[in-house]
């Protein structure tokens, strides 16, 4: 088996073989946003912190998540939380064995995404 000759062919599919589908689309958005909310999580939580501890390391990092930086990286931590929202919808659809085929299953991953913003512009607008 060692001897074969392989050549200068990849041991497996990469990204660059396929086309981007509607499904591998939501399903890595839907890693980069979980990973994207647990570090903004991980900096809210160092805002709670730094309000139990007094008024010098709160400024300091009151400051950070308050700036526009701050705001976007809040913004777009709620879009992923509503994103995370409507895809798990989806999937509780695809467990109950519905909107499985092809072209229902790129109708709700355009649906997702439109969820997801129209339901994050809901939000902003009432808070």
């Amino acid at each position: 088996m060692s001897d074969v000759n392989r050549g200068d062919r990849p041991l497996s599919p990469h990204l660059s073989v396929y086309r981007p589908q509607m499904s591998m689309i939501t399903s890595i958005t839907h890693r980069i946003t979980g990973v994207g909310m647990t570090l903004a999580l991980v900096w809210i939580v160092w805002w709670f912190l730094a309000l139990s501890t007094g008024p010098n390391s709160f400024g300091a990092i009151d400051g950070s998540l308050t700036s526009w930086f701050g705001i976007l990286v809040l913004v777009g931590s709620l879009w992923a939380l509503s994103y995370h929202f409507c895809n798990g919808i989806r999937h509780l659809f695809w467990d109950m064995g519905y909107c499985l085929e092809k072209e229902t299953a790129q109708k709700t991953g355009v649906a997702v995404f439109a969820a997801s913003v129209v339901l994050t512009i809901v939000i902003l607008l009432i808070a």
